[in-house]
């Protein structure tokens, strides 16, 4: 049987947040692939070895078919245009560049967050001290704009599943898991999505003892 020529590179401890979804996207679209763990506690991605294979030095980097493409959006448009079934983004052009807003906005914002509630609240229970006011105040920037964009009152943020999904409810989930204040109807979202067998899937090579 012959192996995958995809290479999804990772972190050991699979808490990314952003190799997740580039794994949740190759997995929806069925593409054979491999997980390679980089250490990056140990500094693998500085060496050499990694300089090699990524640009930026950083997970995730995919491999596919002898190219290497680093950084989480640019790998997912990638492969969206490369296998276009089943998407991972609405159809609907507008739509379709409003889940790359939100996957823009999530991983370049709302710092305060990602910095107070690490993905080990997530991904490992870890526990934290009480929000800043900082964060506190970000978290409210945070529900407000996923309130805007689950007004409908429908299941998913463009009325079918699509990436963006997944991205939101891992950021709604920082808190969410970590027993910090949310609105329920975006506790209920964020567990909704947690529970698509996808994302289970990426959970359960970080559960312990994997």
């Amino acid at each position: 049987m012959s192996q995958p020529t995809t290479l999804l590179y990772t972190d050991a401890n699979f808490f990314s947040p952003y190799a997740m979804s580039v794994f949740i996207t190759l997995t929806e679209k069925g593409i054979p692939f491999k997980t390679v763990p980089v250490d990056l506690s140990q500094g693998e991605h500085l060496g050499a070895t990694f300089a090699d294979i990524s640009l930026t030095h950083r997970v995730p980097t995919l491999i596919h078919e002898g190219f290497s493409l680093a950084e989480s959006s640019a790998i997912e448009e990638y492969l969206e245009e490369l296998y276009p079934q089943p998407p991972v983004y609405p159809r609907d052009r507008q739509l379709r560049a409003k889940a790359r807003e939100v996957q823009a906005w999530l991983r370049s914002d709302l710092l305060p967050i990602r910095a107070e509630r690490p993905t080990e609240a997530v991904f490992n229970g870890g526990k934290f001290a009480a929000l800043s006011t900082e964060a506190q105040a970000t978290a409210q920037k945070l529900f407000t704009a996923a309130n805007t964009l689950l007004a409908h009152g429908q299941e998913y943020l463009f009325g079918e599943w699509c990436i963006a999904d997944s991205d939101l409810a891992l950021m709604l989930n920082r808190l969410v898991m970590h027993g910090d204040a949310v609105p329920e109807n975006l506790q209920r979202y964020a567990r909704q999505q947690w529970q698509r067998p996808l994302l289970q899937a990426w959970l359960a090579l970080s559960a312990p003892g994997n």
